[in-house]
């Protein structure tokens, strides 16, 4: 029997229920895997509220790590006993084992363990196509990124610096500024007690920044224009703070002729090739020691009612997994 958790109607934390399932055997294209980790991303949320609709009920979480014990009748270059992971749709990795397609599956380097190997996915690769693919960064190039010591900003920060950018962070408090300098950040502004396009414009001697990556959303969105160069891209990847509404283009886009977009993992990573390409950069920046993973906590599948409100109380700082 497998366990996992259901959503049938959306809200709180509190609509997140254990289960009891019999699993069916993988269909042709699928594998069954026994999950070791389960990655918890601030994303999950979002499914679990309706602000991201899905179709209810649903299972829930888009990122884990196994090993194969089944594989399905055209199943190629995946064996039972195979270590992978994932990050992507069907919803359902929060279950002690599952059947995943293996369209969204990589192969798990042996030097990399199981519980980095579930925190890595979402987070890593969302890093990847932020970093080189939806503004490809060049070395000295100085740029801005926002929650700079969460689970995804340490991971970005890493691997910006490993590329040779100047990387200017924003925190919440002051207690994740050490955090955020640790992960690679060259100057850290605390955005909740200080204008952080101000001390932007400072630190570039008034030239802002060719790039911002915002997952922060609606409470960062004015200050993010602020500080961009002529021509600048404003990359807003998430909602932490609410959603970005009402872009007012004539007054925020037209004035310095900037971009914007919304991107998601999903659109970048579609293609085999693409997860392929992203997947393996990524494990090679960590076999390399350029991007290092500490998981900052850890729940059991039973305690993910906890793991939500944690999520959105901003009481976990960097990566957290859940136990099946």
């Amino acid at each position: 029997m497998t366990t996992a958790i259901k959503i049938e109607k959306t809200g709180g934390p509190e609509v997140l229920k254990i289960e009891t399932i019999d699993l069916d055997k993988p269909g042709p294209e699928e594998v069954f895997i026994e999950h070791k980790a389960i990655g918890l991303n601030f994303i999950d949320t979002y499914h679990r509220s309706g602000l991201y609709p899905v179709e209810l009920p649903s299972g829930i979480g888009a990122e884990g790590s196994g090993i194969i014990k089944k594989i399905g009748s055209k199943v190629k270059n995946f064996s039972i006993g195979d270590r992978v992971a994932y990050a992507g749709i069907p919803l359902g990795a929060y279950s002690s084992e599952r059947n995943y397609p293996t369209k969204n599956l990589v192969k798990i380097p042996k030097e990399i363990d199981f519980n980095i190997a579930a925190t890595l996915m979402t987070k890593g690769l969302t890093s990847y196509y932020l970093l080189c693919k939806t503004y490809p960064v060049s070395a000295n190039e100085t740029i801005l990124f926002h929650a700079a010591a969460g689970g995804v900003g340490q991971i970005f920060c890493q691997w910006a610096k490993s590329i040779g950018c100047k990387v200017i962070g924003t925190v919440g408090s002051d207690e994740k500024i050490g955090i955020a300098k640790k992960n690679g950040c060259d100057f850290v502004i605390n955005y909740s007690r200080e204008n952080f396009a101000k001390k932007v414009l400072e630190f570039t001697k008034g030239k802002g920044v060719p790039v911002v990556y915002d997952g922060v959303g609606k409470n960062t969105l004015e200050g993010s224009i602020e500080c961009l160069q002529m021509r600048g891209m404003l990359v807003s990847f998430g909602n932490s703070s609410g959603p970005v509404e009402n872009i007012d283009v004539k007054k925020m886009i037209q004035p310095k002729s900037l971009y914007f977009t919304r991107p998601t993992m999903f659109h970048y990573l579609a293609k085999k090739n693409e997860l392929q390409e992203g997947a393996e950069k990524l494990f090679e920046k960590v076999k390399l020691g350029k991007i290092k993973v500490e998981i900052s906590k850890k729940y059991d599948l039973e305690d993910v009612v906890q793991a939500h409100k944690d999520l959105e109380g901003r009481k976990i700082i960097g990566p957290a997994i859940i136990i099946p």
